[in-house]
């Protein structure tokens, strides 16, 4: 198992906004987020997978954070992220089709934030190229409180395990850290 870092790293996400002001059919604008924005002064739920629009990550592990937000917020949780090794316009579309009104979708498009988390894989084998491999974990202020990450971490991985990274086992555990 890979050392887990005290801290998540100093990274620059970049990100697309809603902005009325912008003319057209497409009124966003780019706006840059940094770790302390997302994370300082909050307690923040982040969940990471290996893509937008993939089998699990669309069927169970995005929809079942978002159908416990509630439940997962009033155990003292300001926010709940979803991030992946994708664009801002692939998760912005992926979270219109998934329905999403709750869960941050933050987009990792470099893998900055994933490399320095120490959870990037190649997944040549499937013809994504570099992903964050699948994990949840509590960020207290910048602070790692609690990690789960999926067992068998490696590059190329023949499986795609999914047994601790879920929300109800991050359910669990908040409730029993109270």
């Amino acid at each position: 198992m890979a050392d887990i870092p005290e801290r998540v790293p100093d990274v620059v996400f970049k990100t697309r906004v809603r902005d009325e002001s912008v003319e057209g059919p497409n009124p966003f604008r780019w706006q840059d987020r940094t770790t302390q924005d997302i994370f300082g002064g909050k307690r923040v739920v982040l969940f990471s997978l290996p893509g937008a629009f993939t089998p699990t990550c669309s069927s169970n592990h995005l929809p079942r954070y978002e159908e416990l937000y509630d439940e997962i917020r009033a155990q003292g949780v300001d926010e709940i992220v979803c991030l992946s090794v994708n664009d801002a316009f692939v998760m912005f579309q992926w979270g219109k089709q998934q329905g999403v009104k709750n869960v941050f979708l933050l987009p990792d498009g470099s893998g900055d934030f994933t490399r320095g988390m120490g959870m990037m894989v190649a997944k040549d084998n499937l013809g994504f190229g570099d992903r964050s491999w699948r994990y949840s974990m509590v960020v207290n202020d910048g602070k790692i409180e609690k990690m789960f990450i999926e067992p068998g971490k490696e590059d190329n991985c023949p499986t795609d395990p999914y047994e601790v990274s879920d929300a109800d086992t991050m359910l669990n555990y908040l409730k029993s850290a109270k």
